[in-house]
């Protein structure tokens, strides 16, 4: 397995930098349309903008892919991706911001297509080890990048600068690697009435967890800004929430093995509204306990889509598990360009309470729409149900990367490529 981690550092590392550089920019983003007096409501359409780039780029991103090449349409993403972290900072518009979101939406979600690809060609066995080593170095990234707002504040646009240095960064180790360009990309996916059809709680908790992630990466700093908290404080919040889903997620799936996983998702969906609406109660009491709660926010609710995902996994047959997964994504981007929407009108009513209530009112819809399935729908049974895997959100390409899809490679765990 060494060898091949090797082979595939450089294009880690690429992936980490971007995603510190992307990191940076949503929380940035949030802090500096508060600074610029942006309601909530147009900070939340803003937000969306993102997630709707990221659907568009499902359609347009494989197309230029086969047309151009992997290579040619890497640095034409990371291009636009640097041009478009500096217009942020130069154009302090709503709609221009909102514009230059769907862009950027669309450019890293072909710069996760590009290095997916080249991923997944290379790795061919190990495949679950590889896909866990993939999923730490992007939380460690996301997390790490939080940190970067600090150097100069929401309101210069040398923190813009600095994402487009990482943007400009995070291409070189790809570009300048010597694995061959990947086979073109195939992106089919069941329908969504079919996956509903097949597996209506896993697909149900797809579209949620899309809701409320998105809602937390858009709609989070524009939170805890409203609470007073110092630009530190605010990188340590969404920070924290990250590593709680680092720490979390592979314990709580584990625990999904052994059980009707819908009884799982249900608790955790509870538990993760308990936890947000702990936020406003403990902003102004503790802030050690504000993030501890935040620890457990993350835990909770950035577990929903891989518990979902083998529910959803459980009820599919083997040869519909990798379209199955690419139509799960959809879901939840789709509902990630709609939770930052909705929030920003809540909050634009209830002021910061909003974010909380907006949350835990949709994990709250989720686990009734569970309860009611499970009184409608018998368990899987133990025998036919798969293993937990970590799962990440980035492009459709990243469901060739789950080991589920490749059951022949995963029996030769032991044998190592010559």
């Amino acid at each position: 397995m060494i060898q091949i981690v090797t082979s595939i550092r450089s294009l880690l590392l690429g992936m980490g930098i971007f995603l510190a550089g992307s990191g940076l920019l949503g929380t940035l983003l949030g802090l500096r349309a508060g600074e610029e007096g942006f309601s909530e409501a147009v900070i939340g359409l803003i937000m969306s903008a993102f997630f709707i780039g990221y659907i568009l780029g499902s359609y347009f991103c494989p197309k230029l892919i086969r047309r151009v090449g992997h290579i040619r349409t890497f640095a034409a993403m990371a291009a636009i991706s640097c041009v478009v972290a500096l217009l942020h900072g130069l154009f302090v518009d709503p709609y221009v911001w909102w514009v230059l979101r769907i862009i950027n939406g669309i450019s890293i979600l072909g710069l996760y297509m590009v290095i997916e690809s080249w991923l997944n060609e290379q790795i061919t066995h190990y495949r679950g080890q590889i896909f866990g080593i993939y999923m730490t170095v992007s939380l460690l990234a996301l997390g790490a990048g939080q940190f970067l707002i600090v150097a100069y504040g929401p309101n210069e646009l040398a923190s813009f600068a600095l994402v487009a240095i990482l943007f400009a960064i995070g291409l070189l180790p790809i570009a300048l690697t010597r694995t061959a360009q990947p086979t073109p990309i195939a992106t089919d996916s069941l329908s969504l009435k079919t996956l509903f059809k097949k597996a209506p709680v896993g697909a149900a908790g797809a579209l949620i967890s899309g809701l409320v992630t998105g809602t937390f990466w858009g709609m989070s700093a524009v939170f805890a800004h409203a609470l007073g908290m110092s630009n530190n404080l605010i990188a340590t919040f969404i920070a924290l929430s990250i590593l709680g889903g680092a720490l979390l997620q592979w314990p709580l799936g584990k625990l999904s093995d052994n059980r009707d996983r819908r009884w799982v998702l249900s608790w955790i969906a509870l538990a993760g509204a308990g936890a947000v609406l702990l936020f406003p109660l403990l902003g102004s009491v503790s802030i050690t306990a504000f993030m501890a709660a935040a620890l457990l926010y993350g835990g909770f609710s950035f577990s929903l889509y891989s518990i979902s995902v083998a529910q959803t996994h459980d009820r599919l047959s083997e040869g519909q598990v990798l379209e199955g997964t690419r139509g799960l994504l959809m879901l939840n981007g789709i509902g990630a360009s709609i939770g930052p929407m909705m929030t920003g009108l809540v909050m634009q009513l209830l002021g910061s309470h909003g974010f909380p209530v907006m949350l835990a009112a949709t994990l709250v819809g989720l686990v009734i729409f569970i309860q009611w399935r499970m009184r409608v729908d018998r368990p899987v049974p133990e025998a036919e149900r798969g293993e937990f895997v970590l799962v990440t959100r980035t492009s459709a390409v990243a469901a060739d990367l789950d080991p589920r899809t490749h059951p022949e490679q995963e029996l030769d765990l032991e044998v190592p490529p010559k």
